[in-house]
């Protein structure tokens, strides 16, 4: 977006097109679903000269350029990224599902039952503002995205810190739990009110999520023996960090459409059933332990 091509593009297009009686006609002749969804007059003369870019490019042979901060991407009726938004629609859908089959199958007495529907709400309310944000990208959906993914990290985190850190410990996990939310505090302070810094939020999450699944994998490894359920863990949370990797393999979209943020969150579909699916035997296997001593790990 700091191609001057593209810069001069999209000032023409806007002095032809967004004031005045052209802004009119332009308002008389776009589609009602765009227009709920949001797209403007300065909407669709970026996405022109976005692609009027990417052809003199081609042509030149240079590589594909970014854009604000992402690729081209083929735009499906009114969303922005078919491929991430409909990923991301499926992994909360599955999340949905999992949550009510936990629901089901886990009476409120088991020890990590508020943990876990807490966990899937958080969840939930990702996947709603990542599909949002992947519909429409501007600086509030970008914000409620990248903010709510932080959430879920530091709520796996806490999760983590309640089963593996011992349900006997109240004061351990309420410190834990505390240090978390100041932590999530500061991070969402810091992106809002000093530096939007991109670089420093996939640091912050990807140092957070390796804590996390070393500290899973190290409690799989010392209670596989005696725990059946345990491999369905170290099955999800390894995957799922390899797959974040994706994240800095970026690549240009296939087809305009397929990119490796796409391809991340296509993959976090089924390993969130089976990370589900261990919370749900863990569950189970913790109220039918519940008479005797838990010991930490």
């Amino acid at each position: 977006d700091r191609e001057p091509l593209y810069r001069d593009c999209v000032a023409r297009c806007e002095r032809r097109n967004c004031s005045g009686a052209a802004l009119r006609l332009f308002r008389a002749r776009q589609p009602l679903y765009m227009s709920l969804t949001g797209w403007t007059c300065r909407d669709e003369c970026r996405y022109e000269c976005m692609w009027f870019t990417v052809r003199l490019y081609a042509q030149g042979g240079y590589q594909v350029p970014q854009f604000h901060g992402k690729w081209p991407f083929s735009r499906l009726l009114f969303v922005q990224e078919p491929a991430s938004a409909f990923a991301s629609l499926l992994n909360g859908l599955a999340s949905l599902v999992m949550l009510l089959r936990y629901r089901a199958s886990v009476p409120p007495a088991s020890p990590m039952y508020r943990t876990c529907v807490t966990s899937a709400a958080v969840s939930l309310n990702a996947w709603f503002w990542s599909t949002v944000f992947h519909t429409k990208d501007t600086a509030l959906t970008e914000k409620l995205d990248y903010f709510c993914a932080s959430a879920v990290l530091l709520h796996s985190t806490y999760l983590c810190c309640v089963r593996t850190l011992g349900l006997r410990r109240p004061a351990l996990v309420s410190a834990c739990r505390a240090l978390l939310l100041l932590l999530l505090a500061a991070h969402v302070s810091y992106l809002s009110l000093v530096r939007f810094d991109y670089g420093y939020n996939m640091m912050a999450n990807v140092a957070v999520g390796l804590l996390t699944v070393l500290r899973w994998l190290w409690w799989c490894a010392r209670g596989g023996a005696r725990l059946p359920h345990a491999w369905k863990c170290a099955a999800a949370v390894l995957p799922l960090q390899a797959l974040a990797l994706l994240e800095l393999l970026d690549f240009p979209p296939l087809l305009w459409v397929l990119d490796a943020h796409a391809v991340w969150h296509l993959g976090t579909i089924p390993l969130n059933v089976l990370f589900y699916s261990f919370l749900l035997d863990d569950s189970l296997y913790l109220l039918r332990a519940n008479s005797e001593p838990l010991k930490a790990d």
